[in-house]
Order: structure tokens, then C-alpha cells, then sequence
């Protein structure tokens, strides 16, 4: 799985993460340990998290909120806007200065909805785990042509199509091409 941020971005959405991990933690009364072992991400990555010292996966990430009692959008969010359903957020980078994903927005479902603007530059793949059951994702090519892996099965995506899945499988994007390719991936729990 890779990182959800590079140390150049620590001034970004790593250290909203940072900040509010530690808010949300004492929030609801849970020391370190004890959220470690509620999330199953160990204490040492908690502690690195919190201080900014560390980069962490985004079903990590998903993990600790689950734990906490709160969505995925409330450890990313800037804190100095809390009630915008505008997040407009770098939360991964992959191997290529092209490959990123921006969590654009967020809005109330039963647990929670997420837009995403993701680019892949040729040759890149990102791993994804397992969500848990009923969660699913919307995707929809601007750009090139997106390779969607589920559980192990490749299909081709090229742009102006879409695909509706159930993510609680691993599932992989992938750009096996020589070009950028963009897409609009909506996350809903």
C-alpha cells in the first residue's frame, strides 16, 4: 500500500492529520495505546502520526477513524474549515510527480461520501485494501485509459466510461499505458 503523503507535503494534509488524530483521540478519551489497539495500528505509528513524523496508508487511516468513532474526512480535513463539504486535498502521491489523488469534497451518507480527483502516470499502479461490506466506489474516466483490478481481474477503462463496484475485495488502479490517465472516483459508505 502506498504512503498516504511524501515529507515534502508535511506542511499539507499531513499535519491536519497530525493535529487532529490527536484531537479527535483525547476527544473520545482513548490514550494511544488504547486506540492502537482498537484500530489495530500500532502505538509507535500513532505516535509517529501525531508528531508529523510519519506517512500512513489511507485504509490506516480509515482504521484509525473506525476506532475513533468519527469518518475519514474529519482526520483530513483543514481544521480552520470544519464545516465545508470542500476539502480540496493531496492525501496520496505515487512513485511519478503525475500520479495523485485529491479528495475534493465530502458529503453526509450513512456513513460517509468522498469525491476524488486521481491521476496516474504510465506505468503506476496503487494497491488498495479491502474496505469493509457495503462500501462502494464510482469511478469515471476523463483521461487515458484506467485499468481496474478486482480481486485479482483486470478491466479496461477508457476514457468516458465508468465502472460502480463493491470495494470490500482488494481492488488496484493501474495505468498500463505510456500517456496520463485522470479519473473521478466517488467513495460511499
Amino acid at each position: 500500500m502506498s504512503s498516504i503523503l511524501h515529507s515534502q507535503e508535511r506542511g499539507g494534509v499531513l499535519a491536519h492529520v497530525s493535529g487532529n488524530l490527536r484531537r479527535l483521540r483525547q476527544k473520545a478519551g482513548l490514550s494511544q495505546a488504547a486506540l492502537a489497539e482498537a484500530s489495530g495500528i500500532s502505538r509507535r505509528m500513532i505516535v509517529a502520526v501525531e508528531g508529523g513524523d510519519a506517512n500512513i496508508s489511507l485504509s490506516s487511516l480509515d482504521k484509525l477513524a473506525v476506532a475513533i468513532g468519527v469518518g475519514f474526512v474529519d482526520l483530513v480535513r483543514d481544521p480552520a474549515r470544519p464545516s465545508s463539504a470542500e476539502i480540496n486535498e493531496v492525501t496520496w502521491r505515487g512513485a511519478s510527480d503525475e500520479s495523485a489523488a485529491v479528495l475534493l469534497g465530502s458529503a453526509p451518507a450513512t456513513t460517509e461520501a468522498q469525491m476524488w480527483h486521481w491521476s496516474l502516470g504510465p506505468g503506476e499502479r496503487y494497491n488498495a485494501e479491502p474496505d469493509p461490506a457495503g462500501w462502494h466506489e464510482m469511478i469515471f474516466v476523463t483521461e487515458g485509459t484506467l485499468r481496474l483490478e478486482l480481486s485479482g481481474a483486470g478491466k479496461d477503462y477508457p476514457a468516458g466510461s465508468f465502472a460502480v463496484y463493491g470495494t470490500d475485495q482488494p481492488y488496484a488502479y493501474l495505468n498500463t499505458g505510456e500517456t496520463i490517465v485522470r479519473f473521478v472516483r466517488n467513495v460511499v459508505a
